[in-house]
């Protein structure tokens, strides 16, 4: 057996043996049980040396591909792209769009995860949005759309015109399922996804967020009818119970109505340690990328 193929086998049997998702039990959690069901943070004990590292690795990219960043798609101070174009303008790209529960991060933060496509030949692009509780997710998910549009008009003009795989994490991943549906998009890639808003409003989490009924059934893809463009859809073993079973559940939903797409289990990557297998060139994610387009 191969070591890849064995990987994908070790990474299910740890899945399936791992701890049951809490949100069965949902209505018997006190209030810090159901916040610790999405605290990423907590549940990664080097969770902030891995923040960190990301963050510098991040700043090493920018500095050495200066030209294309910060360009303004909208008028909102983060509504900006950062673009690393390849060699050839027709390469594909890998758009990525960053998470943090909607209130955190920016893509600043994220521009290492151009590096392994890169390596490849591809291009990549980075792009910002308005953080809650500024603004909602319903305006989030309008920015990540005005965003591909510009990239789709003014993109040729800074050397992307390739087919893109749309790629997010997080809360990332719930924006890209969402704007799969755009005619730049070829494909989507999820990485440790939040799928389904309900129990979100549930956590503190909402404090920022104020996740209203209408938002909760329209912008979880797990409550969607699915868009008919390949979505493969990853996750670590390690990854808290709820992630895992948004990501299993978005796939098998996907899979009853037909749409294509690959389940993608990560064998012992948590919610961090993950981003590694595509921002490296001989990464998991990004081999698995590269045969996406």
């Amino acid at each position: 057996m191969s070591s890849a193929r064995a990987d994908v086998k070790e990474a299910r049997r740890l899945d399936e043996i791992g701890p049951a998702d809490p949100r069965r039990v949902w209505a018997m959690l006190d209030q810090a049980q159901r916040n610790a069901a999405y605290d990423n943070n907590a549940a990664v004990s080097n969770s902030a040396k891995l923040i960190e590292e990301r963050n510098a690795a991040s700043a090493a990219v920018r500095t050495a591909h200066p030209t294309r960043l910060d360009l303004a798609y909208g008028p909102a101070e983060r509504n900006r792209w950062d673009l690393f174009p390849a060699e050839n303008p027709q390469a594909p790209c890998l758009v990525f769009i960053h998470g943090g529960y909607w209130q955190r991060n920016s893509r600043e933060n994220f521009s290492m995860m151009a590096e392994g496509v890169m390596a490849h030949g591809w291009s990549a692009a980075l792009p910002g949005y308005s953080l809650a509780p500024q603004v909602t997710v319903t305006d989030i998910v309008a920015e990540i759309d005005a965003a591909l549009d510009w990239l789709q008009k003014q993109g040729p003009k800074h050397g992307i015109a390739g087919p893109v795989l749309l790629t997010g994490w997080s809360a990332g991943a719930q924006l890209a399922a969402l704007a799969l549906s755009h005619p730049l998009v070829v494909a989507g890639l999820g990485l440790s996804g939040v799928y389904e808003l309900g129990p979100i409003r549930d956590t503190w989490l909402n404090a920022a967020l104020r996740l209203t009924d209408e938002e909760i059934e329209t912008l979880s893809p797990l409550r969607l009818a699915p868009v008919m463009k390949p979505f493969h859809i990853a996750y670590g073993t390690d990854e808290l119970p709820a992630l895992i079973n948004d990501a299993r559940s978005l796939h098998a939903r996907r899979a009853a109505a037909h749409a294509p797409g690959y389940l993608i289990p990560v064998c012992r990557k948590n919610h961090f340690s993950i981003l590694e297998e595509l921002r490296s060139a001989n990464g998991a994610l990004t081999h698995a990328a590269i045969k996406f387009i």
